[in-house]
């Protein structure tokens, strides 16, 4: 198995945080992986994504073209990725922040609309752990546990008290499993 995942959005929006949460949850099952950010120097509100790999195998180059999946948390990374995902691969969309629908037909497509989730959930911060989910669901890299663990081991201790949130996020996200 070797699963190539890219988290593209806003800074702040947790793009880097859910491909490193991917990245720990690799290497505490015991994979191999990669994890590559990239921001903007605005950092808060401009642009972020991250590359994490997964695999059974060493990983001979971090750097990809064309990935199993995209993760797109706005519209700008939806226009720069989805001509980028690999034919039959999945492009998981945050559709509280999209405009125009997904033009490609030649990829799995799943839509959530994560950010009105987050904020059902009492904190939108949790958008990014509601299309992790949805990834999950969909091609399971990792099992949901492995996921819950990483966060309750890598989470800062600043952060403990929101674990509840986080594995209520990711439950939400693992509903919109296609057919």
């Amino acid at each position: 198995m070797h699963t190539e995942v890219v988290i593209a959005g806003f800074g702040g929006q947790g793009v880097l945080f859910g491909g490193q949460l991917l990245a720990y949850a690799g290497m505490d099952e015991g994979k191999h992986v990669t994890w590559i950010p990239a921001y903007g120097p605005e950092m808060r509100g401009g642009t972020a994504n991250c590359t994490t790999m997964i695999s059974d195998e060493e990983i001979g180059s971090p750097f990809v073209h064309y990935p199993t999946v995209v993760i797109a948390m706005n519209r700008p990374s939806l226009d720069k990725y989805e001509d980028q995902v690999k034919p039959g691969g999945l492009l998981v969309v945050n559709s509280t922040m999209l405009d125009r629908p997904v033009k490609r037909k030649d990829i799995r497509v799943v839509e959530v609309d994560a950010g009105k989730i987050a904020d059902k959930l009492g904190d939108i911060r949790m958008t990014n752990m509601v299309l992790l989910g949805a990834l999950l669901a969909n091609i399971p890299v990792l099992p949901v546990k492995a996921i819950e663990n990483a966060l309750k081991n890598h989470l800062p201790p600043r952060h403990q008290k929101m674990l509840e949130k986080n594995y209520e996020a990711l439950k939400e996200g693992l509903k919109y499993k296609l057919n």
